[in-house]
């Protein structure tokens, strides 16, 4: 969805958007009325819409990315352009400036001037969104392109000039104030994990000029726009998320963000854009949403000053503004009476072919950094009726605040915690509230290494295991492996002889690399744990293949120390926890009696402040202590499983040992067992 630019300042403007059934909608509003401008007729799914036209004039000329076929059309709706790119996969996203057009497929991307074929380029991972530095403000073309492996790949040509690591898979870009800032070099990205961020693109190397986090776990970052709602003069930066959050960021003096407005809606914004539609002069926060509404936030004021006449005006107004709103829902009433009885007369005709309505299911399964758990979120354009989901592996649930679902067995939600090392499906078979009643399944792969992310570089000097594999495979094969026991890896083997994907643990922080080529792969890990994981499951994928493997390894003695060491804080943490909430109820008591805390150390003062708070992270607290107490009984046998001898009979007496924890007499009892 986008706005059309205004006739002069401050005027209405129009709303133009493309949709899935391939329509594209150009409206104004008038008198609280939606009025239509054009509306063109259904064809394929539309993937992008966005505005172009001569550089330096009024950007009115409205494309529309559609299968592998760019359209354009005039703002009164006459197309002009016809433009099939013949790629063969779908366009994702698309990027328009002057005559030059920015193309991009999963993997694939283009660039065209005048529909002339430009440049080309194949990704390593996929490309979720393109953007270009505006040619008018920079002396050379630089297409910047959103890889799904957190990296932001900077062009020229068709070669990368050079990598930027952001902080997750970015998932939209946006030109800083729509043009690039003071500079015209700087670009904001938002991520699917719900972080945003500033970077200059030098013509030599990339500078990071702000990061925003995202402490208060809201969904992932779908749209951006630069537009001063807040009237200073500056620009601010809207944003638009996946779990429905809308957001107002201004930035101040030392160009920080700050955050000023938020509102939740009920679905994820698929686009925002500021500017000017319900009424001339008053400025408007304008976004789309995924099952198809487009909502208004103004700066209008809703209570208007009243004088003795005026007050008659607004009642009469509100009268007409209900009593139309009362003949849209009669009207619409009507229909779905009619609709619902040609739907049964057909069902029922012998001709009838299958009778279940389609309903289209947006959904997401994706590892949270800061907790080591996944989030699934599943949205529908109908309300939902329920979702039964089921593992064919053991996972742990864990309760969130935007939970709105009754769950049947316990109170939690979709945020799922899953164990390295075992792996399956985990499946939802969503049914919405439609009638006939009908249900859709999706599919989740949890893979062995599940808690692993990709991440870009890695510290050498850490004490490594090795796991080396050959044996008569091809890259292909041996890739569909490492597709198999990791997340974020791309589904296609990169370009090339040989790759090398480094990851890490969002829990322990511990690290892996692999390293594979037909023929041989090695693999190597800082937790021996991770390396017997790959092990077993690379062998059993080889034998199902009939493939003959060759395995060998090192390991190193001093990593088991090292793992040690990483778990050591965490399970400090969590133990100092449990003493501190066993605490709360006595501290409460004598807080009653005494009638204030000022006898009381400030540790147990600070105890009594945050109690709500521990309690919080208490009840998380059975499956944190079973994980970490897990890792360490794994990390305790594969090191001996390595060493030919099985000691599952002493996991008993390690267990003791963690009850009364101390980190020596871990440390000990691993040296001596």
């Amino acid at each position: 969805m986008k706005l059309l630019p205004a006739s002069r300042h401050r005027a209405a403007q129009k709303v133009v958007i493309g949709d899935h059934d391939g329509v594209v909608l150009c409206f104004g509003m008038k008198k609280g009325e939606a009025v239509a401008v054009f509306k063109t007729l259904p064809g394929q799914k539309i993937a992008r819409l966005e505005l172009g036209g001569v550089l330096n004039t009024p950007q009115e000329k409205i494309f529309i990315a559609a299968g592998s076929e760019i359209r354009g059309f005039t703002k009164r709706g006459k197309q002009f352009l016809s433009f099939e790119t013949n790629l063969t996969e779908s366009i994702k996203a698309m990027h328009i400036s002057g005559s030059d057009l920015f193309l991009s497929a999963s993997y694939i991307y283009n660039h065209y001037c005048d529909c002339k074929d430009q440049h080309y380029y194949l990704s390593a991972d996929k490309i979720n969104d393109v953007i270009c530095l505006p040619v008018e403000r920079v002396p050379q073309i630089t297409p910047i392109l959103a890889c799904q492996d957190r990296v932001l790949r900077v062009l020229q040509g068709s070669d990368v000039m050079y990598e930027i690591e952001v902080p997750g898979p970015p998932a939209v870009l946006a030109l800083h104030n729509g043009n690039g800032g003071n500079s015209g070099e700087d670009l904001l990205f938002g991520t699917a994990d719900g972080k945003l961020g500033l970077i200059q693109i030098t013509t030599s190397k990339p500078v990071h000029k702000w990061e925003v986090g995202n402490e208060r776990k809201r969904g992932g970052i779908l749209c951006i726009d630069s537009f001063d709602i807040m009237g200073d003069g500056v620009k601010d930066l809207l944003v638009g998320r996946d779990d429905g959050m809308v957001e107002v960021y201004s930035l101040d003096n030392t160009e920080e963000p700050v955050l000023r407005f938020d509102l939740a809606l009920s679905e994820s914004v698929t686009s925002i854009q500021g500017g000017c539609v319900g009424k001339d002069g008053y400025d408007e926060i304008v976004v789309s949403t995924y099952s198809g509404w487009v909502t208004g936030l103004t700066t209008e004021p809703v209570h208007k000053e009243s004088g003795p006449g005026e007050e008659l005006k607004i009642n009469q107004e509100m009268q007409s503004k209900i009593s139309s709103l009362r003949n849209e829902l009669e009207h619409l009433q009507y229909k779905v009476l009619q609709e619902r009885e040609n739907y049964q007369q057909s069902s029922q005709s012998s001709k009838a072919k299958s009778a279940a309505p389609p309903f289209s299911i947006n959904d997401k399964f994706t590892l949270n950094k800061d907790d080591a758990s996944y989030s699934l979120i599943l949205e529908v354009q109908t309300a939902i009726d329920n979702v039964l989901i089921q593992s064919d592996v053991p996972i742990d649930l864990l309760d969130v605040d935007k939970n709105s679902a009754v769950v049947s067995f316990s109170s939690c939600d979709s945020e799922i915690r899953s164990i390295e090392g075992q792996y399956g499906t985990l499946q939802a078979y969503v049914t919405p509230r439609i009638q006939p009643k009908t249900c859709q399944v999706r599919q989740y792969h949890i893979r062995p290494l599940s808690l692993h992310q990709r991440t870009h570089c890695i510290d050498h000097s850490r004490p490594m295991n090795t796991l080396t594999l050959t044996g008569q495979f091809s890259f292909a094969e041996v890739h569909s492996w490492v597709v198999f026991c990791l997340p974020e890896v791309p589904e296609k083997p990169p370009a090339g002889e040989c790759v090398t994907f480094h990851f890490q643990n969002t829990f322990l922080d511990t690290q892996l690399e692999s390293v594979y080529r037909k023929g041989e792969g090695v693999f190597k890990s800082d937790n021996i744990s991770t390396i017997s994981i790959l092990k077993d499951v690379l062998s059993k994928e080889a034998t199902k293949r009939k493939i003959n493997l060759n395995i060998s390894y090192e390991i190193n003695e001093v990593s088991v120390r090292h793992t040690l060491m990483l778990i050591h804080p965490k399970l400090e943490y969590q133990l100092l926890l449990a003493k501190k909430v066993q605490l709360i109820d006595a501290l409460k008591e004598l807080q009653v009696h005494e009638g204030n805390t000022n006898f009381l150390i400030p540790e147990y003062r600070c105890i009594l402040e945050e109690a709500d708070h521990l309690q919080e992270e208490y009840k998380k607290q059975p499956a944190h202590l079973e994980r970490l107490y897990g890792m360490i009984t794994d990390l305790f046998i594969d090191k001996f499983k390595f060493k030919g001898t099985n000691v599952k009979t002493k996991v008993p007496l390690l267990l003791q040992i963690l009850d009364s924890y101390d980190q020596n007499a871990l440390i000990a009892f691993f040296d001596a067992a």
